[in-house]
């Protein structure tokens, strides 16, 4: 079994059937990060696995900490995960300011290191990817999180903080993905 199937299998029953619209969402994103392969290389299989699985801490067998991405990659090391794999699921997005909002930066300390073209990967397949599993545009990603958890939330303002990173992980891979067209053509 590839870690393609493997994750794609794990996420499919934790996500599925308790969790539709997270899983037509991780569907999508895993369709982005599919869509990168020409930029990663070697990188491409873990990137689509991370991508299928980097909501999985959503669900209620995987739930510890409360930070998703941190659970999930709790989650995937208990379940035996490639290092890598659990890492840049727990890397993904806004993580780490997520974590800082929430007192838990040193768990993050427990993941392998993540080259930084991986986490840019995954997060720009994230943000690309709307709440439904439809194709979306970054920004406009950025502002329905949000507006969907308001000003109080720690998400809100994770998201906030993280904005200009987050804004320059997209044009990063969006430089990327330039650069392969030019140079396939």
């Amino acid at each position: 079994m590839t870690l393609i199937s493997w994750a794609y299998n794990l996420a499919e029953g934790l996500l599925a059937d308790s969790l539709p619209k997270r899983w037509a969402h991780s569907q999508q994103v895993y369709r982005q990060a599919l869509g990168l392969a020409p930029i990663l290389g070697d990188d491409a299989e873990l990137l689509a696995a991370a991508a299928i699985a980097h909501d999985v801490g959503y669900a209620d067998v995987a739930v510890s900490t409360g930070q998703h991405m941190i659970d999930g990659g709790q989650y995937l090391q208990r379940a035996g995960a490639d290092p890598r794999l659990c890492a840049v699921v727990a890397l993904h997005t806004s993580s780490p300011w997520e974590a800082a909002e929430l007192g838990l930066s040193e768990a993050l300390n427990d993941f392998a290191p993540v080259p930084r073209h991986l986490v840019d990967a995954i997060t720009y397949c994230d943000l690309s990817s709307s709440p439904d599993g439809h194709p979306v545009e970054p920004e406009a990603r950025l502002e329905e999180v949000l507006r969907r958890y308001g000003p109080g939330h720690v998400v809100f303002r994770a998201v906030s903080a993280a904005r200009p990173e987050l804004l320059q992980m997209v044009q990063r891979v969006r430089d990327g993905i330039t650069a392969s067209a030019t140079t396939q053509s």
